[in-house]
């Protein structure tokens, strides 16, 4: 059976050959990502025997949206079946498995401990059914970006009715109080800017990333962030913002018209991720080296990004107005 380190190494082997197209990059991280949870279930099976119920482990974030980069951080979590102590030991021991699994192999350890190995993300059904409620209940900065998070989630390995099912739980406290999407949209409602008054690239100005634009925070968040919100607001179950654009109905032709920008942008951040040697890198980019092509190419999807948000916004305050 293969190990960890073995993984690691056929990760380094393999990924370079993948870099350059957005559909294949991520069905190799789907892939590997399997094989890691494969091996932590083995490992904790030999100590503490089979799953004792149904669950699901599940993926966030970019992983859960299948919008992967060369690297990746970790975002994860696992639901199960049933009550028993027991099962919550034996669960975060799975948990602390797979991030061990996920680091060993390259993926980084998610700074703010959105992983399976905390008891918070690893949760029954039913206190995760409760946490989501709060969540929605609370409304607060924290609590709704803890809710942007996990919907963002898609079942990597177990059993992917149970996560549709607590997403379904979202969706029918949503439509009781709609107020909630624009609280969502509120949550979401920074954008960093880009683009000067003339149209000019804005770079950072100090420090270590000065000379760079962040590509997640400035051109990927509008996109994904909108997408998201219209997928609530049409209960859309499915993580990917490509899926999100697809499963949308025609009513949101003007909206379905930013798909092809977005698909251009994941493929365009890997053509400019070739070299990058790290996670930290990974969203920035050197605005000197791009030639006056490809500047012009970043500042129409800039502009299109903020397009589609302010587009999100007007959706949103009709359907709560009415």
């Amino acid at each position: 059976m293969e190990n960890y380190q073995q993984l690691k190494e056929w990760r380094e082997e393999k990924i370079k050959s993948v870099s350059s197209d957005h559909y294949e990059l991520n069905r190799f991280h789907d892939v590997l990502m399997k094989k890691i949870v494969q091996i932590a279930l083995k490992e904790v099976e030999s100590e503490w025997g089979k799953p004792p119920t149904h669950f699901a482990f599940f993926v966030m974030g970019s992983a859960g949206r299948s919008e992967q980069s060369v690297w990746s951080d970790q975002d994860h979590g696992i639901v199960y079946d049933g009550e028993n102590v027991t099962f919550k030991d034996y669960f975060l021991k799975v948990g602390e498995e797979i991030t061990k699994g996920f680091a060993v192999t390259g993926y980084e350890k998610c700074d703010g401990n959105v992983m399976a190995s905390n008891p918070y993300w690893c949760k029954s059904t039913l206190q995760w059914e409760k946490q989501i409620l709060e969540w929605l209940d609370e409304a607060d900065w924290e609590a709704l970006r803890y809710f942007s998070t996990f919907f963002d989630s898609r079942v990597l390995v177990g059993d992917a009715n149970i996560l549709l099912n607590l997403k379904q739980v979202a969706f029918s406290k949503l439509a009781e109080i709609p107020s909630l999407y624009q609280r969502l949209y509120e949550n979401v409602g920074y954008i960093k800017k880009g683009l000067g008054i003339f149209g000019q690239l804005l770079p950072e100005e100090k420090g270590t990333d000065a000379g760079t634009i962040n590509i997640k925070q400035t051109i990927f968040f509008p996109y994904v962030n909108s997408l998201r919100l219209l997928a609530l607001l049409e209960k859309i179950p499915e993580a990917s913002t490509l899926e999100r654009f697809q499963r949308l109905s025609e009513e949101y032709k003007t909206i379905k018209k930013y798909q092809a920008d977005f698909l251009k942008l994941l493929n365009y951040r890997l053509y400019f991720q070739k070299e990058t040697v790290s996670y930290q890198k990974v969203h920035l980019l050197q605005v000197k080296s791009m030639s006056s092509r490809e500047k012009a190419s970043l500042k129409e999807l800039i502009k299109n990004g903020r397009k589609l948000f302010k587009e999100t916004k007007e959706i949103i305050d009709q359907r709560c107005s009415r």
